[in-house]
């Protein structure tokens, strides 16, 4: 039942290789002008944000702060799983401190942040005292805006039991 499975040969084709003119690779000059030139490399721009928005997702396991400008577009981040916590320490209140003002520090330093806009989702316990960081931490707080989403209809109830 044991078949002997060898190897089929492979065919081999021809390669065709382009002529080439003896003379005419013995007359033509070496080029020299083609010195690879070093890369210019361009100092980087030190943006500043003078505004931003502070995104706060607290939620009963981690607390996530991200700081964005204007558009939406990310500058710093930190959570309190980032900065050090582990298990379900990341859930406390003091947690999400340290990763507010470990993001905060870090766009000031950075991007210049000076106002910010607060938008907080979730139910975590970090909710208050996130934003409390912030407003000891000398950032002109300009609002404090909840966008937990809520439900509404939801989804198809069970059907009923028979008796």
């Amino acid at each position: 039942m044991a078949e002997n499975k060898t190897p089929k040969p492979v065919k081999e084709e021809a390669v065709a290789t382009p002529a080439v003119d003896a003379d005419a690779v013995a007359t033509t000059p070496a080029d020299t002008t083609a010195a690879p030139t070093p890369a210019v490399r361009r100092k980087k721009v030190k943006r500043t944000v003078a505004s931003a928005q502070i995104h706060v997702l607290a939620t009963f396991n981690n607390t996530i702060v991200t700081i964005t400008d204007e558009k939406g577009n990310s500058l710093t981040s930190a959570s309190a799983g980032g900065s050090g916590f582990r298990g379900s320490k990341k859930g406390t209140a003091y947690a999400a401190q340290v990763a507010a003002e470990k993001a905060i520090t870090d766009a000031k330093n950075i991007y210049g942040v000076s106002k910010v806009d607060v938008l907080v989702k979730g139910v975590g316990l970090g909710r208050e005292a996130a934003i409390r960081s912030l407003v000891n931490q000398k950032v002109q707080v300009e609002s404090v805006k909840d966008v937990t989403g809520v439900p509404h209809g939801g989804v198809r109830p069970r059907k009923a039991k028979r008796n």
